[in-house]
C-alpha cells in the first residue's frame, strides 16, 4: 500500500446530522449501485456498538453503502471498550475478506497490529474518531477536531464556574481510556486552555470507565466525597457524561457542580434545559461514516491508490448549551 504522509486538511461539511436510518446494525447490501461504481463489501469495528456515538456512525455508514450499493459489516463489543475485546472482533472481520477496513481503534498501540494484518491481506485500512499510532498504512483517518474541542470544554467550565482571576477551583475529567486517542487529545486541549488562559482552575483527577456508564457514575460519585469543593467535571465522552449526570442528580447537585459533556446524546441534550449539563460538545459521526465509506471507495477505484484523498480529514465540533436555540438542539441531536 503506497505511503500516505499525514497532514491536516480542513474540510467543509454540511452541519446537518439528518440522516435517515435504513437498517443499524448488522450487515447489509442495497440492490442499486450508483454512479456505475463496483459495489463493495465495507467492513466497520468500532469499541462499543451500544454506544449513541456509534449508532449515530452506523446511520452515515448504513445510509452511504446503501447508496453506493455496498455491503455493510458492522461488528463491535455490544458494550465494552477495549483493545482485548476488539481485536479479535477485527480478526473475524478479516476472515470475511472485506474489500475495506474502517477501524475505530481502542488503543493506538494494541491495534497496530490489525492494521498490518489488514495490509498483508490487501485490505486497506481507514481510521476514524480514532487512529493507531502510525498511520503510514492508514488511507485516510477522519476525525473530529478533538484538541480544540477540549479548548472549548475548558472555555465552558470557566464561564459555569464564574472563573475570576485570582481564584482557586478544582474540576476533574471522566474518560473511557487513557489511551484513546480521541481522549488524549481533549484532555490535552482541555489542560492546555486551562493552563493558558484560566491558571486558578487545577485538574485534580482523572478516572477512567471503559464506555460504562455505571462506572463513569460511580467515579463522579467517589469524586464528590473525596472533594466536597468541586467545582467542575469534564466528561469527556458520551458515556462518561450519561454516568456524571446521573451521579450529580442522585446527589442533588444540579446545578451546584458544572457538567460539561461530550458527545450529543439525545437524554443528554435534553439535560442542557434542566440545568445538570452546562454545554455539550458535539460531534457530526454520521458524516464521518460517510466520509471514510467514500475514502475507501476512491482508493480502490483508483486502481488502489491514494489520489484524491486526505491522509487527514478534521470536522468541527458544535458547542451545545442553554443559548442554543431549539432548532439546532434538535439539528445536532445524534440520530439513531
Amino acid at each position: 500500500m503506497k505511503r500516505i504522509v499525514q497532514t491536516v486538511g480542513a474540510v467543509s461539511v454540511a452541519a446537518s446530522l439528518l440522516l435517515v436510518a435504513s437498517g443499524c446494525s448488522g450487515s447489509t447490501t442495497a440492490s442499486s449501485t450508483a454512479g456505475g461504481a463496483k459495489p463493495l463489501t465495507i467492513a466497520f469495528v468500532m469499541g462499543a456498538e451500544a454506544d449513541p456515538f456509534f449508532k449515530a456512525m452506523n446511520v452515515g455508514a448504513a445510509a452511504e453503502t446503501s447508496a453506493k450499493g455496498d455491503k455493510l459489516i458492522w461488528q463491535g463489543d455490544p458494550s465494552l471498550y477495549s483493545p482485548a475485546t476488539q481485536i479479535p472482533i477485527v480478526d473475524q472481520v478479516l476472515a470475511q475478506k472485506p474489500d475495506c477496513l474502517v477501524l475505530i481503534p481502542t488503543d493506538p498501540d494494541a491495534l497496530q497490529a490489525s492494521v498490518t494484518k489488514a495490509t498483508a491481506a490487501k485490505i486497506p485500512v481507514v481510521n476514524v474518531d480514532t487512529h493507531v499510532t502510525d498511520l503510514s498504512n492508514v488511507i485516510s483517518f477522519i476525525t473530529g477536531d478533538n484538541v480544540q474541542g477540549g479548548q472549548a470544554a475548558a472555555d465552558q467550565m470557566a464561564t459555569a464556574i464564574g472563573y475570576k482571576s485570582g481564584g482557586s477551583y478544582k474540576v476533574v475529567a471522566g474518560l473511557t481510556s487513557a489511551t484513546a486517542t480521541t481522549n488524549v487529545d481533549r484532555l490535552k486541549g482541555f489542560k492546555d486552555q486551562l493552563a493558558a488562559k484560566y491558571p486558578g482552575i487545577e485538574l485534580v483527577d482523572t478516572a477512567y470507565s471503559q464506555s460504562q456508564a455505571a462506572t463513569a457514575d460511580s467515579n463522579v460519585s467517589n469524586w464528590l466525597t473525596k472533594y466536597p469543593d468541586l467545582a467542575g467535571i469534564f466528561a469527556i465522552d458520551g458515556t462518561n457524561a450519561t454516568g456524571a449526570s446521573s451521579a450529580l442528580q442522585a446527589k442533588g447537585l444540579t446545578g451546584k457542580v458544572a457538567l460539561i459533556g461530550y458527545d450529543a446524546y439525545k437524554s443528554n441534550v435534553d439535560l442542557i434545559g434542566k440545568g445538570v449539563f452546562t454545554a455539550l460538545i458535539a460531534q457530526n459521526p454520521a458524516e464521518e461514516a460517510k466520509q471514510a465509506v467514500d475514502a475507501c471507495h476512491t482508493y480502490i477505484d483508483n486502481g488502489n491508490k491514494a489520489t484524491g484523498i486526505e491522509a487527514k480529514v478534521t470536522l468541527p465540533n458544535i458547542t451545545l448549551n442553554k443559548d442554543t436555540s431549539a432548532a439546532d438542539l434538535t439539528k445536532y441531536t445524534y440520530v439513531q
